[in-house]
């Protein structure tokens, strides 16, 4: 590893402690179970590019700017989201909350570019592969307890699966702690690449190679099937690529064996012990969930309705929602789970063609780029891992994998320094230091830092509604403080419009809290106040669609009434709309 420099050292703990400290965070406060994991992402990636700009000089190796393909896919996504919210009708807060993460994810790929074109590329890629071993082997921890040893799963500091037997990390989701330990993997690669680790001789390799086992044995912890995918793409790398060393690649063609070998240990002590283990039946599914191909089936249904212009960026769910469909899945769903129908979908097909051509040109560059450079290779293998997780999901819609992601693809896609060897070619132990910063990226990490911080206090204005101390002020009151939030307005919408009578359906409630997320109680709420107000038509097209959910509980007394023909042909909810209506009726104007 480079030697402990005054300056490298802070950048390689801001690493460890960005790649780590979001997904170790247990805590969280409601209505957001992982708000404080994103701010955290977002405030220490901030503080990582601070200090790398410090270390690195302020240097223009090239008149082109290097990430320009990256940087104008994430700026059509802005236009998209601007219009969505200037002449369309998304609430100011989610339009705000998406620009500035989009402006996030810029101004990493710019550091992650600069980093590749400066003298210090080694050790800053050094410090980011660390940074994801640590990560790795902590989250492998998390999981390990939670499927061997629940019971140590307290809460506080290991969040409780709610998935018994299968390991869900502290992100709470087992597809997110599968994609990170992958990253994990990807990591460990370029490390055993470097002279530095191979000076540690046999014991070190052996290290790393123990350490790659155990991401792989911890993504057989997860269950997750889109896990199983990635480890095979571990295997279809080392088969392909002849750069890496013969070791490395024998590794990496036997991940899918690691996985086979750790699955059937796993299930064999589940059957001499009696243990459940969870991800059993998950894994025994063949290919994916029925209504994974139901809400892409209504996905490409609403963009044959909607083919130029989309529903507008954010409003997925809304239209979704508020459209007919007899056979939709009973979940509700507020993403496409696939990130060329989420852009199609909501964008329209002109402009997101444009942004995927823009981002598959990203990967062609960041491929040709990273020929001869393994360091770079590996950076370009997380944004595929990743990319291949955003087919089934939508993990870049999240701060703590959206970040670094769009550091590792800046840094696949920049122009290497004129006198910076390859990662495999040379050690990087002796690092001249530049006394000019990147006064640029600098200043923007430093803001990134303060502005995520500065949402942590606008969030606790809609916190304090959902989980209020004894001598809190009147509810009423908290929903009035907590709709003055600049960012998360919508969520005192949503408490406005389902605690207690509903307010009118032009009130702001329900004019902020819809374009979030429309559930029973909410979709509840809506019906009784357009029935109040003398909207029939609307009133039973929003209890057709909550119907056509097929769920108990809340709506279940709703629809009591549709039991008895007396009642059932007095109540609005019995019935269809006299007329047909459509999702954009029911955009506030």
């Amino acid at each position: 590893m480079p030697s402990a420099s005054p300056v490298y050292a802070p950048t390689l703990l801001l690493a460890i402690a960005a790649a780590t400290a979001p997904s170790l965070l247990a805590w969280s406060v409601s209505p957001s179970p992982t708000f404080l994991n994103q701010a955290l992402a977002l405030a220490l990636w901030g503080l990582f590019v601070a200090a790398a700009a410090l270390a690195a000089p302020a240097q223009r190796l090239h008149r082109a700017r290097p990430a320009w393909a990256l940087h104008g896919a994430l700026g059509l996504v802005a236009i998209g989201a601007l219009w969505s919210w200037g002449p369309g009708a998304l609430p100011s807060g989610l339009a705000l909350s998406a620009l500035g993460l989009l402006a996030a994810a810029a101004l990493l790929a710019q550091a992650g570019a600069a980093a590749r074109g400066s003298v210090l590329a080694q050790p800053l890629l050094l410090a980011f592969c660390v940074a994801w071993m640590v990560a790795g082997v902590l989250n492998a921890g998390i999981g390990a307890v939670q499927v061997f040893a629940p019971e140590g799963a307290d809460g506080d500091w290991i969040v409780r699966s709610h998935l018994p037997g299968r390991a869900v990390g502290n992100l709470r989701q087992p597809n997110h702690v599968s994609s990170l330990l992958l990253w994990s993997a990807i990591a460990l690669v370029a490390l055993l690449e470097t002279v530095a680790f191979s000076r540690a001789g046999r014991a070190g390799r052996h290290l790393g190679f123990a350490l790659f086992a155990l991401m792989v044995v911890g993504v057989v912890l997860t269950a997750s099937r889109t896990g199983v995918v990635g480890v095979a793409l571990l295997a279809l790398w080392g088969l392909l690529d002849r750069r890496l060393s013969r070791p490395v690649r024998a590794l990496l063609i036997a991940a899918p064996v690691i996985y086979a070998l750790a699955w059937w240990g796993l299930a064999a002590w589940a059957q001499a012990g009696a243990h459940g283990v969870g991800g059993a039946e998950r894994l025994a599914e063949v290919g994916l969930s029925t209504s994974r191909y139901d809400i892409w089936s209504n996905t490409l249904a609403l963009i044959r309705a909607q083919p130029w212009a989309g529903v507008g960026f954010g409003d997925f769910n809304f239209a979704w929602t508020l459209t007919p469909f007899p056979g939709r899945p009973i979940e509700f769903f507020d993403h496409a789970h696939n990130l060329p129908l989420q852009l199609a979908v909501e964008l329209g097909l002109p402009l997101a063609s444009l942004v995927m051509a823009l981002l598959l040109w990203a990967l062609r560059q960041g491929w040709r780029r990273s020929a001869g450079d393994t360091g770079a290779r590996c950076a370009l293998m997380m944004v595929l891992m990743i990319g291949l997780h955003s087919l089934l999901e939508y993990p870049l819609w999240y701060a703590y994998f959206l970040l670094p992601a769009a550091w590792a693809w800046g840094y696949a896609i920049g122009q290497p320094a004129g006198a910076a060897p390859p990662l495999v070619a040379a050690g990087v132990d002796a690092v001249p230091l530049m006394p000019r910063p990147a006064s640029g990226r600098l200043l923007g990490g430093v803001v990134l830092a303060v502005a995520a911080g500065l949402s942590v206090a606008d969030y606790a204005r809609v916190a304090v509604i959902f989980s209020a101390a004894s001598d809190a002020a009147p509810l009423a009151r908290r929903i009035a403080a907590g709709q003055s939030s600049l960012l998360f307005a919508h969520h005192a919408d949503y408490a406005a419009a389902t605690a207690g009578a509903p307010p009118p359906p032009e009130d702001r409630a329900f004019v902020g809290a819809t374009h979030y997320l429309l559930d029973t109680r909410l979709m509840t709420a809506w019906f009784r106040a357009l029935a109040a107000s003398g909207r029939p038509d609307e009133a039973r097209h929003i209890a057709a669609r909550l119907r056509e959910f097929e769920r108990g509980g809340e709506s279940g007394a709703l629809f009591a009434p549709c039991a008895e023909p007396a009642s059932a042909a007095l109540a609005l909810q019995c019935s269809a709309p006299a007329r047909r209506l459509g999702w954009r009726d029911f955009v506030a104007r």
